[in-house]
Order: C-alpha cells, then sequence, then structure tokens
C-alpha cells in the first residue's frame, strides 16, 4: 500500500514538474516571411516617413497616421489584417520575446504609464518605425532612455 502511494506521488510530481517547465519554454515559430518580405514591408514603411500624426486617423487614409492606424495600414498592404487599435494588435500573431526579435515584429510601449499605449514595426538593429506625435512617421531607436524604459512586448504576425 505505501509503495502504491509513494509511486503515486512520485508520477504527480513528474507530471507537474513536465507540465511547469513546459511553460517555462520559448515559442520559436516554424514558419515566418522570408527576410525579403521582412525588408518590403519596412521599405512600405519608409515612404511615409514624416507623414503627420492625428491620434484616432481613420483607418484607410494616408496623409496622417496614428501609430495602430500606421500598423494596420502598412501590414494590410500585405494582406495581413490587423485590428485598428493598439491593444487589439498586441493580441494579434504569436509573442516574441526582446532577445528573439526580427525585422516586421510588432513592438508594443507603455507610453500613458497605464497600459499597452503605443505601438511600431521593428526595423532591425533596435530600430522602430512608427508614428509619432511629435514626428510623424519616423524611425527610432529602442535603446534610447526614452524608449528603453518603455518597453512591453511583441508580437510576430509576419
Amino acid at each position: 500500500m505505501r509503495s502504491k502511494n509513494f509511486l503515486k506521488k512520485i508520477v504527480s510530481v513528474s507530471l507537474c514538474a513536465t507540465i511547469g517547465l513546459s511553460a517555462l519554454t520559448l515559442y520559436t515559430p516554424q514558419a515566418e516571411a522570408s527576410p525579403a518580405k521582412k525588408f518590403e514591408v519596412i521599405e512600405t514603411g519608409k515612404q511615409f516617413l514624416g507623414t503627420p500624426y492625428r491620434f484616432g486617423a481613420p483607418a484607410g487614409i494616408t496623409s496622417a497616421f496614428d501609430c495602430s492606424s500606421f500598423t494596420q495600414f502598412i501590414f494590410r498592404q500585405y494582406d495581413i489584417k490587423l485590428p485598428r487599435t493598439t491593444t487589439e494588435q498586441a493580441k494579434a500573431g504569436v509573442k516574441v520575446t526582446k532577445g528573439y526579435l526580427s525585422t516586421g515584429d510588432l513592438v508594443f510601449f507603455n507610453t500613458n504609464g497605464k497600459s499597452i499605449s503605443h505601438v511600431g514595426i521593428y526595423a532591425g538593429n533596435n530600430k522602430i518605425l512608427h508614428g509619432s506625435s511629435s514626428q510623424g512617421i519616423a524611425i527610432s531607436n529602442m535603446n534610447s532612455s526614452y524608449w528603453k524604459s518603455k518597453y512591453v512586448t511583441a508580437r510576430r504576425v509576419l
């Protein structure tokens, strides 16, 4: 009887450990867009550098963007449908850790001190292509003191 209970405990502990450890593993997508397509996404976005920022800019217009209308518009050019808001875009695709960022990933920031409030496109070399309220569509360094402290997460949709 004692050995049966002991065996049950070992099996239970082993099962819990296996489940717990599997939750800690990083997800690595098996298939992702080619480097050429990722480069195209960034080049498409760069065509809009300097375009004015307008909070709440409607989807589909190109005379002004806010951060999420910009990402939505750029990815739509590649048949990737993103939700309209930053909060909803932060749920799209697959989570990626900062150490595994790849060109074309969506990167999210907390700029209002409350929650995710800004999105950009990772352009490689710690740069983001995004809609800036002060510069319009711009490229910024994620390692600057401003952006580094506000980084929250990233999602791979490409």
